[in-house]
């Protein structure tokens, strides 16, 4: 009996040892090592400090050698390249250096630039002091102490500056980004053979580009045109640059010098962009219907369209319209998107019958639902339709091409055509504000600014221009709470437990001696 009581109290002994050395860690030996070599004596802990600093530059130096993306927690990705940029230089031959005077390598401005080098090769990005760089100096005339960036391509060149990167929002006081913009139609713009010239017909409108088209004029530049008015009867003519004539809303009648000049322009094969507002009265205009009629385009009538459906309209608003956007060459990038929104639109009509005559194909663009109606009684201010109104899907926006020249083998003569875009609005280009309650421009909501960037691209010839391009907000932190909560755990709880963990330790060291 007393043997068995002997064997089950040596068990249960083993049966504790085992246990207990389960739950004994050994010592890690790395950790021993660090603290009987490393940190007993003072001169040896500086020693590990100075090494663990030597290793944290070292890897910083490696990262910024291999050039890689920066992390973007921005919501709008503005110090990230986007596709469209990506496609736009991909194809540069021509060796282009881009020169930031003032900034440094950290610079957030300079990891964007290095982007266009990993896209593009032939693209050279440099952060330089102009002290070093007198040829810079003194073919730019930079002072000492300014910022600014140089983009050059042969005897091409470009200065930027600061103000250039950013716009300003007078209603919101808010500061826009337009970096990547700027960089990229700079780059594009020395390095390309031709740039597009663009006139806006004045005299005969409300509208102009100092007025209130001005953001479209920044965004048309930064999309690599040249934008310039046209006083038709001081010049006589369309000019033989043009390559694109922009005719605003007429508020009275071509002169027939105008006229004259309008229709050379359209017989040699000239691009029109038409934006046609509603009017409340119908003034007689003989020579504007001229020019529209050589596209079947029928005179613009009095009156508006308001929609019934709460999906195709903003704010509830019945004269906010939300067009559908129709497939074709213009809208392939916004296709089937609802963000064009367009105030109190008129409808365009067009003879279909004399198609075939004038040589002429219509392509739709946009078109209001089929829930919309027009009403030309504007004493009548319920929202919804009266029974004389007329109910369906209007054109909004069409594309008309007129084929001025058959293509003929025999002489060699190419097909010859001249291309109508028009859009039965135009303040939705505009900078005014839709709503009191509005923060922006009608043109920086939704796909507007999309859609008229890409009829001029379209218009001049640049398909690879017609894009859906990055907004260009402000800054916003958009981490994720897993990345938020790394991000903060890096900035603020390391640099404390580090000074925690010397505080301990020095506590410590002291009370041993």
């Amino acid at each position: 009996m007393k043997e068995k009581k002997d064997n089950i109290k040596k068990a249960k002994i083993k049966k504790e040892k085992i246990k207990k050395d389960k739950t004994t860690k050994k010592p890690n030996k790395f950790i021993e090592i660090i603290k009987k070599k490393w940190l007993i004596k003072g001169s040896t802990t500086l020693l590990l400090v100075a090494i663990i600093v030597a290793v944290f530059i070292a890897i910083n130096v490696l990262m910024q050698n291999l050039e890689l993306a920066p992390l973007d927690f921005t919501e709008e990705k503005l110090y990230s390249l986007t596709d469209a940029s990506k496609e736009r230089i991909k194809n540069i031959e021509k060796d282009v250096n881009m020169y930031f005077i003032g900034y440094t390598e950290e610079s957030a401005l300079i990891d964007l630039a290095k982007q266009y080098h990993n896209a593009n090769e032939k693209i050279v990005v440099e952060a330089i002091d102009i002290n070093n760089r007198p040829d810079l100096a003194n073919k730019y005339g930079i002072e000492s102490g300014s910022e600014g960036i140089i983009i050059e391509c042969g005897e091409k060149s470009k200065v930027l500056t600061e103000n250039d990167l950013y716009t300003y929002d007078s209603v919101t006081y808010e500061t826009i980004n337009i970096a990547e913009e700027k960089l990229t139609s700079s780059i594009a713009s020395v390095s390309s053979e031709e740039i597009p010239k663009v006139y806006f017909l004045q005299g005969y409108s409300s509208f102009s580009l100092n007025q209130n088209l001005y953001y479209l004029s920044a965004l048309l530049e930064n999309e690599v045109n040249e934008i310039d008015t046209l006083d038709i009867l001081s010049v006589g003519k369309v000019p033989e640059d043009c390559d694109t004539l922009v005719i605003m809303t007429p508020s009275k009648d071509f002169d027939d010098i105008a006229t004259t000049a309008i229709t050379n322009y359209i017989q040699a094969g000239g691009n029109i962009l038409w934006m046609n507002a509603a009017v409340t009265k119908s003034p007689e205009m003989p020579n504007v219907n001229k020019i529209l009629d050589m596209y079947c385009v029928k005179p613009f009538e009095v009156g508006i369209i308001r929609e019934t459906d709460t999906s195709k309209m903003v704010m509830n608003a019945p004269d906010l319209v939300i067009p559908e956007v129709e497939s074709g060459e213009v809208t392939k990038d916004i296709y089937n998107t609802t963000g064009v929104i367009m105030v109190n639109p008129t409808k365009i009509n067009v003879d279909e019958d004399k198609f075939e005559e004038a040589k002429v194909t219509k392509t739709d663009l946009l078109l209001a639902s089929s829930s919309s109606y027009y009403r030309t009684n504007f004493s009548n201010q319920s929202n919804s339709r009266a029974e004389d109104e007329e109910e369906g899907t209007f054109i909004v926006g069409a594309e008309l091409e007129k084929t001025i020249r058959e293509k003929n083998d025999e002489t060699g003569e190419s097909e010859l055509t001249s291309k109508l875009l028009i859009y039965g609005e135009n303040v939705f280009i505009s900078d005014y504000q839709l709503t009191q309650e509005s923060q922006y421009g009608a043109i920086q909501l939704g796909y507007n600014k999309d859609l008229i960037l890409n009829s001029i691209a379209y218009l001049v010839d640049r398909q690879e221009d017609i894009v859906a391009r990055k907004s260009t907000g402000t800054v916003t932190y958009t981490a994720t709470e897993m990345q938020d909560t790394i991000i903060r755990i890096i900035i603020f709880a390391i640099p404390v437990l580090i000074i925690i963990v010397g505080i301990i330790i020095w506590q410590v060291r002291r009370r041993k001696k």
